[in-house]
C-alpha cells in the first residue's frame, strides 16, 4: 500500500473531524466523529499503530453508543460511559508504552464523560481545554507532525463554533435527529 494513500486516509479523517464541530446536532457531530475515527482506525493499522488503532476502535463505539443516547434509554445511564472507561483502560495498559501513554487516556476518558452531558458546548470545552491538549502534547511527544496539524485544526474549529452558534446556542442539543 502506498504511503500516499495511507496518509490521504487520514487527510480525509481529519476533514470529518473539521467538519463534526461545525454541526449543531449532537447526533451529526458524532456521525462525522465516528466516521473520522474509523479511518484514523484503518489508517493507524495500516501504519503498524495498533495503541491508537485500539484506542479509536474504543471511540467508535463510543460514538456509535451516543448516536443512539435519545433513542437507546440503557446508553443514558451513568454507567455506560463508566464501561467505556474501564475499556479505555484496558487499551491503556494492553498498550503500555510509559507516562506518554497516560495523555491519550486522560483525553479519551474525559471526552466520554462529556459526551455523556448531551451539552454541545461542555463537549467542545472538554475537547477545547482537555482532550485536544492532551492530544496535542502526545502528538509533539511522539513527533507525530499530522497528529500535530489536527489537534491544531480541531481546536481552531471548536473556537469557530463557539462563534458561529453562540456560547448559549451550544447549551443543548435542540434537534438531535438533524
Amino acid at each position: 500500500m502506498s504511503d500516499l494513500f495511507v496518509q490521504g486516509i487520514g487527510f480525509v479523517a481529519v476533514a470529518l473531524f473539521i467538519t463534526s464541530y461545525q454541526i449543531k446536532s449532537n447526533r451529526r457531530l458524532f456521525l462525522f466523529q465516528l466516521l473520522g475515527s474509523a479511518l484514523f482506525c484503518l489508517q493507524f493499522f495500516l501504519l503498524d499503530a495498533i495503541s491508537g488503532c485500539l484506542s479509536l476502535a474504543v471511540n467508535i463505539l463510543r460514538n456509535a453508543l451516543m448516536m443512539k443516547y435519545n433513542d437507546w434509554e440503557w446508553v443514558r445511564r451513568k454507567w455506560c460511559p463508566a464501561l467505556i472507561a474501564v475499556l479505555f483502560a484496558a487499551v491503556l495498559i494492553f498498550t503500555w508504552n510509559g507516562p506518554v501513554s497516560l495523555l491519550a487516556f486522560t483525553a479519551s476518558v474525559t471526552s466520554t464523560f462529556a459526551y455523556w452531558t448531551n451539552s454541545p458546548r461542555k463537549i467542545r470545552m472538554v475537547n477545547l481545554v482537555c482532550a485536544s491538549p492532551c492530544w496535542l502534547a502526545y502528538d509533539v511527544i511522539v513527533y507525530s507532525l499530522g497528529g500535530i496539524v489536527s489537534e491544531s485544526i480541531t481546536i481552531i474549529s471548536i473556537l469557530v463554533s463557539f462563534v458561529r452558534f453562540g456560547w448559549k446556542g451550544l447549551e443543548y442539543d435542540t434537534v438531535s435527529s438533524e
